[in-house]
């Protein structure tokens, strides 16, 4: 499968059929016992690939936020562009805060994590990997540890980072969203991208049987 600068992909289908492995594999969190991953030409299982370097382009939300509870919130976005980016802590601070507003987040910047809701949580989660300046994120069933009340307030930060033009491959269980922000969407089954379309194809007129049963 490609997936080409400026997409936005869903990845939908069965638990347990492989779909956070695969965003997994992208950034090796999980090593591939097989294959080929290029990221812009460069394939990121060759010995002699600089593994950080390609990870600081691509930047993932997880399930469970991964806070650091002991910072508060402007300094969790400020710790990865300091220490790792090499940016003053002027810079940061004034980027962090400029990110906390785009998510409607700016007024908890003393705040820490545990002072948040889950969905506050998850969009000062995404505000972080966004301070690392990524050309990708890759989203890990970003919704499915919130309440239902929270889930569209996280769904419309990601819909605005679509919009901006933003790599994104969304693994997601909330099909109206993959149906809505998607320029293509991944139906995976056994492990497989089993079969891979516009939303249009997928939603309304799936090519296989799998496809068809899981739609339906």
């Amino acid at each position: 499968a490609e997936i080409h600068k400026g997409e936005v992909i869903s990845i939908i289908g069965p638990s347990g059929t492989g779909k956070s492995t695969l965003l997994r594999c992208l950034n090796l969190l999980e090593y591939p016992t097989g294959g080929k991953i290029f990221i812009d030409d460069i394939d990121i299982l060759n010995k002699a690939t600089d593994v950080p370097k390609i990870r600081q382009k691509m930047g993932m939300v997880f399930q469970s936020f991964n806070l650091f509870n002991h910072l508060t919130i402007l300094e969790n976005l400020t710790i990865g562009p300091v220490k790792l980016l090499g940016k003053s802590k002027k810079d940061a601070e004034a980027r962090g805060m400029e990110l906390l507003k785009m998510v409607g987040l700016a007024e908890k910047a003393d705040n820490f994590a545990d002072e948040l809701s889950g969905g506050q949580e998850q969009r000062v989660a995404i505000a972080r990997c966004l301070s690392m300046d990524p050309e990708i994120i890759l989203f890990d069933e970003p919704t499915s540890a919130l309440d239902p009340t929270m889930v569209s307030e996280v769904l419309a930060v990601i819909r605005r980072l679509a919009r901006e033009g933003m790599t994104l491959a969304i693994v997601t269980h909330e099909m109206d969203f993959a149906r809505d922000v998607s320029k293509r969407v991944f139906y995976m089954d056994e492990g497989l991208i089993y079969e891979e379309g516009p939303p249009e194809q997928i939603f309304e007129n799936p090519q296989k049987e799998k496809t068809k049963e899981f739609i339906n």
